[in-house]
């Protein structure tokens, strides 16, 4: 009798392992067709739990302190939302999510003419690819009892199973689930009709299928293959998002901008081509979007990192340089210094300062209205030319105002004053304007009375240590009703015009005289920070304190549920909701929450910046771990 050598037996062993192993599933970019317009991933589903698991938001949401708000919360979407739309689907969505441990890719492609985007979902299940094609047979089996149909064909050898349902039962469905499984009154509602829709659904080894188009799905096969299909990975705009921003990311987004453009361009140009389907009176989109510069618009991309120190996130506008006009170019910050300068206060608990040249910026805007709708231009010229000379004939909104604006604007914040509903949603807030006349700035503020009515732009005078200091009863746009018609203040001092409804904090600015007791510049770990976002001399820098700005909203949802519930139960987006105010209480039940020294340890601070390179317009956030949850 011959006896296998261990080393042949070992070798027979390993070829057999080996086959039955499925061959890791591509990256999404390598599996998703070339003309895809819009693509979403989480390139590591296992890998992101782990790691979002240490994220302070995660580790707060799981706190014990936090519990009896979190289950009352998740409790009432469970019982309302997700048990009975899993009833009326026949499905588990957790029995799905569990299975995700490679990539989870969404996809949108352009459909055929006048035809809604196609669709692609794409889940790779990896060793638990066994799991998966089981809970594929209960869905069709569960499908077929409840009545639906479905069909089975075939792509590639691939068994691929059609989903179908009418659009009528697709609501009644939708209506039944989000009622709480109730029967709700079909009758109130009329049938709907149209083509029915079809979903398919599919595994290629570990790796589930979903989407709208028999196409796109094929070419998803032939790249999993290794087949020579054109890849999104080989289309040079996305080529060039991935190797300088998406390479290596926890998550990332990229949308062609370019084809979505072209396409609203093209449907607008055979719109003006059609006398009976165009209305004079209406601007065209298409001189809309020139002139805002947003038909130069290439890509969008967007990114999520971890990072030892904190996490990170970036939004990159791919918009050429010699491209840019309108809105676009006036987005695109100039290179100077945006850090804290010293009179910013280290209470402030939100910073922000942008270099914008503003009269440059209003000559750009004026030009992109004119530029969108022509047979504005004369109004447009004679509104400028006319603001404030009902006050002052020899007043010119250009000259005395537009003309004396800098390249600086500055906001800061600090937290409420009082616990109440109206203190939250009104913090004290001061924003500065630098100018090179900043005194003749503050005095032509006073046309902008003009443009209020009643009691609104009377402006009264005072002296504030030898500084002129203005009020104005005076709305800005935005308001709510309950906040009603303010006294504004402001005040010339330092190269810049102050402006604050809140006369303490404007006395403050000009008490300092330009040097707070102890500046925001000098938080510790600000520097650091700021170079996770580019720095601050890009043009753009902002700064958050998240203790006290959470420590103020918890605190005030805490004490004001009850009101806050009663002021949303009687607005109006409550009543399209069919929302009233014992709903709301239900499910955010803020009385619920700890108090703030509970879960203070979950909160640091945050930064964002942005500015512009000759490819594009950047955009940059990053939140260090707090120093409590650092190991």
């Amino acid at each position: 009798m011959t006896l296998i050598h261990p080393r042949h037996l070992l070798c027979l062993l390993l070829g057999f392992t080996f086959a039955a192993t499925a061959a890791p599933v591509p990256a999404p970019d390598k599996l998703l067709p070339s003309d895809a317009l819009l693509m979403l991933t989480v390139t590591d589903v296992a890998q992101a739990r782990t790691t979002s698991g240490q994220w302070a938001t995660l580790r707060l949401w799981n706190d014990p302190a936090l519990k009896p708000f979190r289950e009352k919360l998740t409790t009432k979407f469970k019982e309302e939302i997700t048990e009975p739309l899993e009833k009326e689907l026949g499905v588990k969505f957790a029995d799905y999510s569990n299975l995700a441990q490679g990539q989870c890719t969404f996809a949108l492609m352009l459909g055929e003419a006048d035809k809604a985007p196609e669709f692609l979902l794409l889940m790779d299940a990896r060793d638990k690819g066994e799991a998966l094609k089981t809970k594929l047979a209960e869905l069709k089996k569960k499908w077929v009892e409840s009545g639906k149909q479905l069909k089975t064909d075939k792509i590639r050898d691939i068994e691929m199973t059609t989903l179908i349902v009418s659009p009528d039962e697709l609501t009644k469905s939708l209506d039944r689930a989000f009622s709480g499984g109730g029967a709700g009154n079909p009758g109130a509602r009329p049938k709907r009709t149209g083509k029915p829709i079809e979903v398919m659904i599919g595994q290629s080894d570990s790796l589930l299928i979903l989407g709208s188009s028999a196409k796109n799905i094929e070419k998803v096969l032939i790249r999993q293959s290794g087949g020579g299909v054109p890849s999104l990975s080989e289309q040079a705009s996305f080529a060039a998002s991935y190797n300088s921003q998406l390479r290596g990311s926890l998550a990332y987004g990229w949308i062609n901008l370019k084809t979505i453009v072209d396409a609203v361009m093209k449907k607008a140009s055979a719109s003006e081509e059609d006398p009976s389907a165009q209305d004079q009176r209406m601007p065209r989109p298409d001189r809309i979007l020139s002139a805002l510069g947003l038909s130069a618009l290439q890509t969008l991309a967007f990114n999520l990192r971890d990072l030892p120190e904190g996490v990170s996130a970036q939004l990159q506008l791919n918009v050429p340089e010699a491209s840019r006009k309108g809105l676009i170019k006036i987005l695109a910050f100039e290179a100077k210094d945006a850090s804290p300068p010293p009179f910013v206060p280290a209470d402030a608990i939100k910073f922000s300062r942008v270099r914008l040249d503003l009269p440059k910026a209003w000559g750009m805007l004026e030009n992109a209205l004119v530029e969108a709708v022509p047979q504005m231009a004369g109004f447009i010229k004679m509104l400028v030319d006319n603001v404030g000379k009902d006050k002052d004939p020899n007043f010119d909104l250009r000259k005395n105002l537009i003309a004396n604006l800098g390249d600086d604007i500055i906001t800061y914040q600090k937290a409420p004053r009082k616990q109440t509903l109206q203190d939250l949603d009104s913090p004290p807030t001061l924003v500065l304007l630098s100018s090179p006349k900043a005194e003749p700035l503050a005095a032509a503020f006073k046309a902008l009375g003009s443009l209020s009515q009643g009691r609104s732009g009377t402006v009264k005078e005072r002296e504030f240590l030898g500084r002129t200091v203005y009020a104005m009863n005076f709305s800005l746009p935005g308001m709510n009703d309950r906040q009603g018609s303010r006294t504004l203040h402001y005040a010339a001092s330092g190269g810049y015009l102050a402006l604050s409804y809140d006369m303490a904090l404007l006395e403050e600015y000009l008490r300092n005289s330009g040097t707070a007791p102890k500046a925001l510049r000098e938080t510790a770990g600000l520097a650091e920070a700021a170079q996770k976002v580019g720095g601050m001399s890009a043009g753009f820098f902002g700064y958050e304190n998240q203790v006290e700005s959470m420590r103020a909203t918890v605190e005030i949802l805490k004490k004001e549920s009850g009101s806050l519930a009663n002021l949303f139960g009687g607005s109006p987006i409550a009543s399209r909701l069919g929302v009233n105010e014992k709903d709301f209480q239900e499910w955010l039940d803020f009385s619920l929450l700890p108090s703030f020294d509970q879960i203070a340890k979950y909160f640091h601070f945050a930064v964002y910046g942005g500015g512009a390179t000759s490819e594009g317009i950047s955009f940059k956030a990053f939140s260090p771990v707090p120093p409590q949850l650092r190991k």
